[in-house]
């Protein structure tokens, strides 16, 4: 356990000095190879990998695809993107040139392999490619990616199974790593969890959610558990409400076909604003031990209290955007978004309460809200203290009391602030709001990231720390499925009903107005 722990250390930059701890040799399959999360997210993180020198020598990169390419092409459409993302600026891959030699060592592992899904014969193909590499030097440890469409992650697993490919043996580990999203309700997520674990173990699968790849939610726990200042104060007795925000600016671009079948809540509140959500309320590890840590992000969503059926339509709200301007731009509503009907239900927004019950947090709600075409990219998680008594200011010009938040920016500036009152200068008593805000790149050396990279280092290493386990991905479905429900028996009435660039439909407002809160704003 001890050298495991070193290993997270020294990848998280935190713990070393000159040089770093390099994944141990393995070959790595990604199943979606020409599509545009590879192009976008997954090559970029592995350029910056070699670039962190956290590849190994013996790192081979294996694609696979339906699309008819050969490796040259592949390589070159890559390289390509690359550039582009340079010229262009503004995406997860921040750059302002492109290191030939790290581009060139990755591409010299880079091999292509045409192949449907749906066919055995891929399968076998691939196998034999494999093969060929462990000849050429590889190290028989394989990490096969889904990056694909959903309907395809058991297709690939009992492929993968079939052809021999996911047995371990002679040390030689088998690992794979499955995209979002796990499942569309609860029965589907414990259909495809059974499905898969038909041919792999638990301890081979690693569910992914790039948001756990952001520092700033990987230092929930460290700003939480290494810190006596704050954990005192992390329960019933001093927080009055927590809110999560999940904003984007970005509409559904090219993934209207998806977006149909999916909508915010499914896209969004079972895993990334769940996943928030555990590492804010959940209870302390005996360790960083992958099980130890995953077991009390379980118990945190097991205790989300069931919405009953009268309530889930008033605790929940859903909403669509409408044609407006975003950064300055005109956008279209979303009915009007290529692929999409244009009498469509589908909510592109999200708010809704929730509670836990458990010692910690009873009767403190949890505020969360995601949406697309918002006024800005925002993601937070904002933890409102109890009011200080006015009693004291009486007589005096205080008027009401400051609320104490402590903000955690998830992105784009990674950070936490801290607000509390201060007397303004002067002879009378009168207070102001004040901030101290600690930005992560004013303080360290911030290497460029995609939120992949730690992701993939820990596939390489074999630490599930980050990824969800199947009770995890069940227990997150079973909470919001009273919803899903509420709202395939009611359908949406008033549609488009907030303007793009906006902060999303009045409901929203009135769901926390009738508490006496109000969101925090989106400026």
């Amino acid at each position: 356990m001890a050298a495991k722990q070193d290993v997270r250390t020294s990848a998280r930059g935190t713990a070393v000095d000159d040089g770093a701890v390099v994944a141990p040799p393995c070959t790595m399959v990604i199943f979606g190879a020409a599509g545009d999360l590879t192009k976008r997210l997954v090559v970029p993180a592995l350029y910056n990998l070699v670039g962190a020198k956290r590849l190994p020598k013996g790192f081979k990169l294996v694609g696979v695809d339906l699309a008819a390419k050969t490796t040259a092409e592949w390589r070159e459409g890559l390289e390509d993107m690359m550039h582009q993302f340079v010229a262009q600026g503004g995406g997860e891959f921040q750059a302002d040139h492109i290191d030939d030699t790290a581009w060139r060592w990755l591409t010299e592992r880079m091999t292509y392999l045409q192949g449907d899904l749906t066919d055995p014969g891929s399968y076998r193909r691939l196998g034999e490619q494999l093969t060929e590499l462990d000849k050429a030097g590889g190290s028989g440890s394989y990490l096969f990616y889904l990056a694909v469409a959903d309907r395809f992650f058991s297709v690939v697993v009992a492929g993968l199974g079939t052809a021999g490919l996911v047995t371990e043996k002679n040390g030689q580990w088998r690992r794979v790593v499955i995209e979002k999203p796990f499942g569309h309700d609860l029965p589907s997520a414990k259909a495809l969890n059974a499905e898969i674990l038909k041919t792999l173990q638990e301890h081979q699968i690693y569910r992914i959610d790039h948001f756990l790849g952001k520092e700033t939610v990987q230092n929930i726990m460290a700003l939480r558990f290494a810190n006596g200042l704050f954990e005192p104060l992390w329960n019933r007795q001093h927080i009055d409400h927590v809110q999560i925000t999940a904003a984007e600016t970005v509409g559904v671009e090219r993934r209207g076909k998806f977006y149909e079948k999916t909508g915010a809540l499914r896209d969004m509140v079972p895993n990334h604003v769940f996943q928030l959500l555990a590492m804010t309320a959940m209870e302390p590890p005996i360790s960083f031990d992958a099980d130890a840590v995953r077991d009390k992000k379980a118990e945190v969503i097991e205790a989300i209290r069931p919405i009953a059926p009268a309530r889930a339509l008033k605790d929940a709200v859903r909403g669509q955007y409408d044609a407006g301007i975003v950064s300055g731009k005109p956008v279209p509503a979303y009915r009007s978004e290529p692929d999409v009907a244009p009498n469509s239900t589908t909510e592109t927004y999200i708010a809704c309460k929730l509670k836990i019950d458990n010692w910690r947090w009873a009767g403190v709600p949890f505020y969360l809200r995601t949406g697309k075409h918002l006024k800005r990219r925002w993601t937070e998680i904002a933890v409102r203290f109890h009011q200080a008594p006015y009693a004291l200011f009486r007589g005096t010009h205080v008027e009401r009391m400051n609320p104490n938040w402590m903000i955690l920016r998830i992105q784009p500036d990674e950070g936490i602030a801290l607000e509390f009152a201060a007397k303004r200068p002067g002879p009378t008593v009168k207070l102001s709001t004040v901030s101290m805000d600690f930005a992560y790149k004013s303080y360290f050396d911030m290497a460029p990231n995609t939120g992949y990279e730690t992701l993939i280092y820990d596939w390489m290493i074999g630490d599930a720390t980050l990824f969800q386990r199947a009770d995890n991905i069940e227990a997150g479905w079973l909470a919001v499925q009273p919803i899903l429900d509420a709202w395939a028996a009611n359908p949406p009435s008033g549609f488009p009903n907030y303007v793009s660039g906006g902060n999303g439909p009045a409901a929203a407002d009135e769901l926390l107005a009738r508490d006496g809160r109000a969101w925090r704003p989106l400026e």
